[in-house]
């Protein structure tokens, strides 16, 4: 029906696609059927986990296949040191689940709390703490996946692995030469290590071949980061990192941002676990929000911050490291002194800036406008001028409300905006500063258009420009041996159209003045009570909008009194009014 199909169909993404079928998946054997059944038909699929990804790599207009309920076992392996999920088992609560053993994932997205195993893989997460060591790619040792054929396959299972061999020779052929020839290549093999060094989403995950020699390790590799382009993920067993349960943090001020990154330089995950960079803009973006330190405002103009946080495994052990991390700064002019507190209070009112600068930006947004997030990384030695490039394309295209952040330890860099898709000349004005910032970033720094987001919609075009000819190629190959029909997820990773990321654009038109703050990023889904009975926050606010673009257009009165009608009990009478989706909501709805 046209209500749940318009719900169901958004994702956190500034892309907007209405599937012409939604299917909810409990279990492998149903997702078998639909894979099948679907390529029986020629039609494109598309999975869904949680739908908090940033890049549309969750949205469709044919099948969308949702985990709906299923997919949530989870067995501790080995004391913790492994445990095995299904993909729709929500981040935190693997977390929860591995915290008596003094474990966690290695992954550490920021919707930890929302978005669920199968995306962490599928996007090749990675997040504040866990830098290129502890993400997806490195931590995952095994999965249960089902191909574009229908084919289930265990990697673990030697069973499994023996039946796919007999099966599907010529795709394990395939890998395997592609992997001599990658390796044959000595330019195309530094080139992949070299870009990997840094963290990277953009394209397929080509270090599986100059990293493992068995092809279905290489197999299980490409899969991590391909946002369902080449394999639906059903299950995941992931090798688990130490939890150190003891924290200080520390907000250090610097007169500039290349004082910042001199002290980012110094530092390394053997000394701190966290160093967060945050622009003068993004200061000013959170200052006078209650809980902030006082003197953000009387900064200078250049001023700029790292928000710097040291782990150990026991109290008496953090002294120790708060030194390390003291000396290690030391020598960075800074605009006072460097001062650690472990009191966990001070130290989450330390975190709640960092925390507030998406929101800020989100909840100050002209009504019909989009807040973007984008996510950029840059070998360590451009940093400094890499951030600098950035706020000069931010003023060149009058982006003057962009703020930019990130996870200086890694080179990767965040940056926000908001933008109007409502009127050509706007989507002008984004197409010009898109191709601005990826040929900076890409031609003249070889950073990542995307360091942990996913390619998505978004930066597939982009892909070949990042890359060069070659490695396009090999990944080209690789999504023509797995899906060679072009079934899987189309648009995604990659697309030849150097206009794909301009279109299928989500309007946001206004509706009311609660409503019109949503960024739609479905961090409140979890929260609520009714969400496998009908609606959940988000999706009752996708439907506010069409309704109310529905009465201000009139451009269909059949389509507006179905809507209506379907939504009086699907999204008002089975809303508990309790509030909890609040407790989630990043701008504060």
């Amino acid at each position: 029906d046209p209500l749940r199909l318009l719900a169901l169909g958004t994702d956190a993404s500034f892309y907007r696609l209405t599937p012409k079928l939604a299917v909810k998946v409990r279990e492998t054997a149903e997702v078998v059927r639909v894979v099948r059944a679907c390529a029986a038909r020629g039609l494109p699929v598309t999975f869904r986990a949680a739908g908090t990804s940033l890049s549309g790599q969750a949205v469709t207009d044919s099948v969308l296949v949702i985990l709906a309920g299923g997919f949530r076992d989870r067995q501790v392996l080995e004391g913790g040191a492994r445990v095995r999920l299904g993909p729709g088992v929500i981040g935190a609560e693997a977390n929860a689940l591995l915290a008596p053993y003094g474990r966690k994932l290695g992954p550490d997205p920021a919707s930890i709390g929302a978005c669920m195993v199968g995306g962490i893989a599928a996007n090749n997460a990675s997040g504040m703490c866990c830098g290129t060591a502890q993400n997806s790619y490195q931590t995952l040792e095994s999965a249960v996946v089902v191909l574009a054929d229908g084919t289930r396959l265990d990697t673990a299972d030697p069973a499994s692995r023996d039946a796919f061999r007999a099966t599907h020779p010529e795709l394990l052929h395939g890998l395997a030469a592609l992997r001599d020839e990658v390796r044959a290549d000595a330019a195309l093999a530094e080139r992949i290590r070299r870009k990997y060094r840094i963290k990277n989403t953009t394209g397929y995950s080509l270090n599986a071949f100059v990293d493992f020699d068995d092809p279905f390790d290489v197999l299980l590799h490409l899969l991590v980061g391909s946002e369902g382009t080449l394999a639906f993920l059903a299950e995941l067993t992931f090798r688990t990192v130490e939890e150190q349960a003891h924290k200080a943090s520390a907000l250090v001020l610097y007169p500039d941002i290349e004082h910042a990154a001199r002290a980012v330089q110094r530092l390394d995950r053997q000394v701190v676990a966290a160093a967060e960079l945050m622009d003068r803009a993004s200061l000013r973006a959170v200052d006078g929000r209650p809980g902030m330190p006082e003197g953000l405002s009387a900064l200078g103009p250049e001023a700029c911050a790292l928000l710097v946080e040291v782990r150990a495994a026991s109290g008496a052990a953090l002294p120790a490291a708060v030194d390390a991390a003291v000396a290690r700064l030391a020598g960075v002019p800074t605009l006072g002194p460097v001062v650690f507190t472990a009191e966990k209070a001070a130290a989450d009112r330390l975190w709640d800036i960092r925390k507030g600068l998406f929101p800020a930006v989100g909840a100050a947004r002209r009504i019909g406008t989009t807040v973007i997030i984008e996510d950029v990384a840059f070998p360590m030695e451009h940093l400094a001028a890499g951030t600098v490039e950035l706020q000069r394309a931010f003023a060149r295209h009058g982006y003057a409300e962009g703020i930019i952040f990130g996870h200086a330890l890694d080179g990767n860099l965040h940056f926000v905006f908001t933008q109007d898709f409502g009127h050509p000349a706007e989507v002008a004005r984004y197409q010009a500063f898109l191709d601005d910032v990826c040929a900076m970033v890409a031609g003249r720094f070889d950073g990542s258009l995307k360091a942990e987001h996913g390619t998505g919609r978004n930066m597939a075009p982009f892909v070949e420009l990042e890359w060069g000819a070659a490695a396009y190629r090999v990944m080209r190959r690789v999504k023509a041996l797995l899906d060679p029909r072009g079934l899987l997820n189309p648009g995604v990773v990659l697309d030849d159209d150097p206009q794909a990321h301009l279109k299928h654009l989500k309007p946001l038109p206004p509706a009311d003045a609660l409503v019109d703050q949503c960024i739609e990023c479905g961090f409140c889904e979890p929260k609520c009570p009714s969400r496998g009975l009908t609606a959940t926050p988000r999706q009752r606010i996708t439907v506010t909008r069409e309704l109310a673009r529905l009465r201000a257009t009139g451009a269909d009165p059949a389509r507006l009194a179905r809507l209506s009608a379907d939504f009086r009990y699907w999204g008002e009478e089975t809303c508990a009014t309790d509030g909890l989706c609040a407790t989630a909501c990043p701008v504060g709805i």
